[in-house]
């Protein structure tokens, strides 16, 4: 994280439970428009001619429909069509940005720099020259998912039903846009992880160092969102990806739920269906955020987003596999 950044963030009240984990003072107020710092993920420049080229050979979307006022999100696979990292996808006037979870970038950079041999491609992280916010502003009418406009910053939409953009931005841009929003348009400054929360909700899956390489992209839903072309040719797992889109469907998909807990389950907790004698496991865990911070120890809702085997009788008696056998209830 730059530390300029991190600086204006201590000014504006912030605590640092680690470069990932940021809190604010609560608020108790009626305001809907929030403005929160997003420091879990990280950005991954890929510039020179050739690096679209690289990316539509490597990626699950189509690089060359993307537009500057056009992103995608995306996976990249491993040989045998296992999802390493999910990312948004960004171009640019003169390269691609891609956003992905900070505990991954290292994973990937060193994974493309395997396929760049004698191409023109450099790979930058750009993590401490760009920063990364989330804005809520509910009253705005709602557009297209991952609709793109850049002028002085980069702004991504993150949803189709309560209007939130990512934005991305230099320091110097960054500070004077959160300054703007809080001092002069009534923004609310929010925990971290309350983004992380809404990004559960519209069913984004990121991925961890615990998830990575766990799930094919159609287990992710990566295929609803747009995050998968059938018609853009060959890259490293799609035989296997194309496989599962044409002769049927994957065994396990996406669900958004939630549990009773004073924990948050931990990225690839097993998850079993109790209607069976068997504590079998039938999905996992790929994320879990609570709505807001309580007391410690309290029980409270845990919104998750699970990868589970489906049901031909849609019918589930799920728990978590631990000492509680703490219950699962399907939102969707």
């Amino acid at each position: 994280m730059n530390q300029n950044w991190k600086n204006f963030l201590l000014s504006q009240n912030a605590t640092f439970k680690s470069d990932t984990d940021i809190t604010f003072p609560a608020i108790v107020d009626d305001n809907d428009k929030t403005i929160y710092p997003v420091a879990h993920l990280a950005v991954l420049t890929v510039s020179g001619k050739d690096a679209a080229k690289l990316l539509q050979g490597q990626v699950t979307c189509d690089v060359n429909e993307l537009t500057d006022t056009k992103s995608s999100l995306g996976a990249l696979c491993n040989p045998k069509g296992r999802a390493i990292t999910t990312f948004l996808l960004i171009k640019t006037s003169d390269a691609f940005l891609v956003i992905l979870p900070e505990e991954l970038l290292e994973t990937v950079k060193k994974r493309l720099q395997m396929y760049i041999l004698r191409s023109a491609v450099t790979l930058t992280d750009s993590s401490n020259q760009l920063c990364l916010m989330g804005l809520s502003v509910p009253a705005m009418l709602a557009e297209p998912l991952f609709n793109t406009t850049q002028q002085d910053n980069i702004t991504v939409n993150f949803s189709t039903t309560h209007p939130r953009y990512l934005v991305i931005a230099d320091t110097d841009k960054a500070i004077a846009l959160w300054s703007e929003r809080v001092d002069n348009q009534q923004f609310k400054p929010t925990n971290s992880d309350q983004w992380r929360y809404l990004d559960i909700l519209s069913g984004i899956p990121w991925l961890t160092a615990e998830t990575s390489e766990e799930f094919i992209p159609q287990m992710l839903n990566l295929d609803q969102l747009g995050g998968i072309s059938y018609n853009k040719g060959c890259y490293t797992g799609q035989e296997i990806v194309a496989r599962t889109h044409y002769l049927g469907k994957a065994k396990r998909t996406l669900f958004l739920a939630e549990c009773e807990s004073t924990t948050l389950p931990a990225p690839n907790s097993a998850i079993i269906d109790n209607s069976t004698d068997t504590e079998h496991s039938i999905g996992k865990v790929l994320l879990a955020q609570r709505a807001q911070i309580a007391a410690e120890s309290a029980v409270t809702t845990v919104k998750m987003l699970i990868v589970l085997q489906v049901s031909d009788s849609d019918t589930y008696n799920l728990s978590l596999n631990d000492s509680h056998h703490t219950k699962i209830t399907l939102i969707r």
